[in-house]
């Protein structure tokens, strides 16, 4: 059984991985009852064998029937409720008595030519949609088109199957904070947390952090660029924080900034680009004996990321991390030139100010520092690091890396 349902979503999956919506179902009669029970199949299929492979073609069709569709409308009346959805079904029922039928699922979209070839058929209003409206597929939210706008029991029997599926379905309460796809805070509820280094071209810190770590028996997370791990003069430094415990992990190889600072949607560069990259970057880590499915966390460059950047490292089975804000511990790269220079003391204070003023303090944070800077900043934070430590210490906190953080 779980062989034919794969052959079928297979090849429902061949169709629609060629358009943004993942749209494999056919433009025929009742495509919504069609959409809504491939989504059931989908769902039994991961159920029952446990393969999530299918499982954005699954979200696409139940998507599909909440409004990520060319009309930008939900097929189900009243919802989601407040949201653009049918109300003028083919329904006497509402259409004579004004009676709501919240939750009835409406026939869908059909064929362009189906749609023409039908007898009877006259819009009683103004096509609300018709900019949204081809050849190909037609959908009208009006009482005088039976053929896409009349709610159907069988469908909506269908419905009511699948969302309590996703009822039962949800993901169970995570314990991580998610922006944009990106984990960027562990635990609340634990008094822990997680130092994080970068380090790209600068590594004056580095000897200085590892040997402070190996006096304080306390472990940290390091992201590093291909060009870092493939530089001569830090082998020895990285070595060491290896045979420490330390965690160890990408932040691309050659540091480029994905999407636009001022339209975040904007990306400058391609999946190919980003993936090649990446790649290159998990080859230099090889080096020191640093295997992929041993650093599953990945930290973008400049820490700036977008949801297709996300999208994209998951695709790769990784997870992107990134800080937890409220503090200025990443301005530590800032220099005096700048305008929002930040001494290293103005930074100590503004973590010792949050972790005070928070209800959560700092419980699961992600606090990222960099491991190396310009020599125009002459004031390194990481020589402020004794005294974060002893503060964090008189406070309880424990240390740990980003993947025990996480977990």
């Amino acid at each position: 059984m779980i062989s034919y349902y794969k052959q079928g979503i297979e090849r429902v999956w061949q169709k629609a991985r060629q358009n943004a919506f993942y749209r494999g179902i056919p433009f025929i009669w009742c495509s919504n009852n069609l959409t809504t029970s491939f989504a059931i199949q989908c769902y039994w299929y991961r159920l029952l064998n446990g393969d999530a492979t299918y499982g954005e073609l699954e979200q696409a069709c139940f998507d599909w029937l909440l409004g990520c569709n060319p009309w930008g409308t939900s097929m189900i009346y009243g919802l989601p409720a407040n949201g653009d959805t049918p109300t003028d079904p083919h329904s006497a029922f509402t259409h004579l008595g004004h009676y709501p039928i919240d939750g009835g699922l409406v026939d869908g979209p059909v064929y362009g030519s189906i749609y023409k070839s039908l007898i009877g058929i006259t819009l009683n209003e103004p096509d609300e949609y018709a900019g949204f409206q081809s050849d190909l597929v037609v959908y009208h939210d009006d009482y005088g088109d039976y053929s896409t706008n009349e709610p159907t029991m069988d469908g909506t029997a269908s419905l009511v199957y699948l969302l309590a599926a996703k009822e039962i379905d949800k993901p169970k309460q995570t314990t991580v904070t998610y922006d944009l796809g990106a984990i960027t805070r562990g635990n609340t509820h634990k008094k822990q947390l997680a130092l994080v280094f970068t380090g790209d071209e600068y590594s004056d810190g580095a000897a200085y952090i590892a040997r402070l770590l190996q006096q304080e028996k306390t472990r940290a997370s390091f992201f590093f660029t291909g060009r870092f791990y493939r530089n001569a003069g830090t082998n020895k430094v990285i070595g060491l924080l290896k045979s420490q415990g330390n965690y160890l992990g990408p932040h691309s190889d050659q540091h480029p900034l994905y999407c636009d600072w001022n339209q975040r949607d904007s990306l400058l560069v391609t999946k190919q680009q980003f993936d090649h990259d990446l790649a290159n970057n998990y080859t230099a880590m090889a080096g020191f004996g640093i295997n992929k499915k041993d650093a599953l966390y990945f930290l973008p460059p400049y820490e700036w990321y977008n949801d297709s950047i996300a999208a994209w490292t998951k695709q790769q089975g990784i997870q992107l991390v990134n800080y937890t804000p409220g503090t200025y511990s990443n301005a530590d790269y800032t220099t005096p030139d700048m305008k929002n220079y930040r001494s290293s003391k103005a930074i100590l204070d503004s973590i010792i100010n949050y972790e005070q003023r928070s209800a959560t303090g700092l419980n699961g944070f992600i606090l990222l520092i960099h491991i190396g800077t310009h020599p125009a900043r002459t004031d390194k934070f990481y020589y402020q690091l004794p005294a974060l430590l002893n503060y964090l210490r008189q406070r309880k906190y424990s240390l740990t890396t980003v993947s025990d953080l996480l977990q």
